[in-house]
Order: C-alpha cells, then sequence, then structure tokens
C-alpha cells in the first residue's frame, strides 16, 4: 500500500468536498429518497469522486455509499462508509453547514476517518489513535473544551425512544437552560465541532451502528478525548441507541441528567 488508510480518508474527503464546494449555488437535479429526503446531483457527484479514489487505491475493500449502496470487493473484512454531502436540505437551500465523511470500519471498530468541511477548506480525521484538523496542509491536534457551553441537538427523525426521549423537549428542560445554550446545525460537521473545542456537546437519537453519516464524528470525537456514549450513559451503539457526545464528564453528567428528566416524567 503505497498510501496509509489515514491518508486516503483525508484525500477522499477532500475529493468529494472539491465537488460539493464546485456545485455550490448552482441549480441541481433532486433525486427523491423518502418523505422529505433528497439527493442532489452533487450528492451523486461527491459520492462518485470519493468512491473513485478508494476503489483505485482499495480495489479488494467494500464501499457502502450513501447514495450508490454496496460497492467493490466483499469479504477481506474492510469497509468503507461514505456520506458524501451531510446536510443534502442545508446545501440545497444554499446554506454552508455540511460535511463529508469517510470512515474505514474493520471487525466491527472504525479504525481511520476523515470529515471534510467544503467552505472552510478543514479535514478533521483520525488515525485511530489521535485526532487532527488539517488546514493548508498543516495538522492541529484536536482538543474539546465545554468552554462555549453550545450543545448541538439533532432535531430530525426518526425518534426511535419516543415518547422516553425527544430531543426537542430536552431544549425545555430547566437545567439545560440554565447550563447550556442549543444548536441545530443539521449535519454531523458539529461531532467534529465537539473534537476541535468549538461545542460543548452534541445530542441526537437513533440506532447509528455502521451509519455512513455518523461513524466518522464519532470516531473523530472519540480519538480526541471526548465522552461518547448512548442517551442513557450506555455503551455506544447498545441498549436503546442514541448519541450524547461532551467535551468532558460534568458537561455529559449534566446531559443525562436532563434527558433522564424526560424518563422519570412519564
Amino acid at each position: 500500500m503505497s498510501i496509509t488508510d489515514a491518508e486516503l480518508a483525508i484525500d477522499a474527503a477532500m475529493a468529494g468536498a472539491v465537488v460539493v464546494r464546485s456545485r455550490y449555488g448552482m441549480a441541481l437535479e433532486r433525486f427523491e429518497k423518502s418523505a422529505g429526503d433528497f439527493a442532489t446531483a452533487a450528492d451523486v457527484e461527491a459520492e462518485q469522486a470519493i468512491l473513485d479514489l478508494l476503489l483505485a487505491a482499495r480495489p479488494d475493500d467494500t464501499v457502502l455509499g450513501e447514495e450508490s449502496g454496496r460497492t467493490g470487493s466483499d469479504g477481506n473484512g474492510r469497509t468503507w462508509l461514505v456520506d458524501p454531502l451531510c446536510g443534502t436540505l442545508n446545501y440545497a437551500v444554499r446554506s454552508m453547514l455540511v460535511a463529508v465523511n469517510v470512515a474505514l470500519r474493520m471487525d466491527g471498530r472504525t479504525v481511520v476517518a476523515a470529515s471534510a468541511d467544503p467552505f472552510t477548506e478543514e479535514v478533521f480525521w483520525t488515525d485511530g489513535a489521535g485526532a487532527w484538523v488539517r488546514r493548508a496542509g498543516a495538522d492541529e491536534r484536536l482538543a474539546p473544551s465545554a468552554d462555549s457551553r453550545l450543545v448541538d441537538v439533532n432535531l430530525d427523525p426518526p425518534f426511535p425512544n419516543d415518547p422516553d426521549f425527544r430531543a426537542v423537549r430536552l431544549l425545555a428542560e430547566r437545567e439545560f437552560a440554565r447550563r447550556f445554550r442549543p444548536r441545530v446545525v443539521s449535519t454531523t460537521l458539529a461531532l467534529a465541532w465537539v473534537a476541535a473545542g468549538r461545542r460543548a456537546a452534541y445530542v441526537t437519537d437513533g440506532h447509528l451502528r455502521d451509519s455512513v453519516h455518523f461513524a466518522s464524528g464519532i470516531a473523530l470525537c472519540q480519538a480526541a478525548g471526548c465522552v461518547v456514549t448512548g442517551i442513557q450513559g450506555q455503551p455506544v451503539h447498545s441498549g436503546v441507541g442514541g448519541l450524547v457526545v461532551a467535551a468532558d464528564q460534568e458537561t455529559h453528567a449534566a446531559l443525562l441528567t436532563a434527558i433522564g428528566t424526560q424518563r422519570r416524567r412519564r
């Protein structure tokens, strides 16, 4: 292998980001996927650019793409998860809050990952041991911080734990409002921001195992030293699912308390 898996993930995410950035603001064809969900030509083209690079460098690997499904070989235990444009609705209305996510899964765990911001031209990446952000070819280690008190909450469906937990109700909890300030970015770029200290935490419902949307961000946060669990504080991808990612234990504990209040009120 002439290139490491980590560098390949970075290159692939950057290749997708180039397409996303170049197509921004154009009238794009839409492809309906399900009620309220769609892809654009930019999603499809960015994914193809990523697949071309991954499969050329690793022809024996499997690639699972958000738009194209499973391609490549099947059987060597290496699967690339590709989300070519996380935040498609944002992008379609000319909002720049999007991410391009690439992650490699082996033996049930994410070993390398990269999340690119097409518009700041930053790439957040991990080799499984540490986590960095690359700007103009230079790497800076990610350092989580709760100082901002900003918490991103994913309000998009599905809501598998409703009525025990509904993310929108978290915003009305007195303890949450006292300690934190909510944000709704509607892209998993927010996970990279937690790893980078630009957000104190991130909360979402859902079953996220092997998710093309979340695999990269979760790996970044774990490698950066964030506290990463399900919505009941259980190991991530177990029990009721969901995700609470926090910069530190104190922030994480406060969020679990606010989340637990919903269950106790039922």
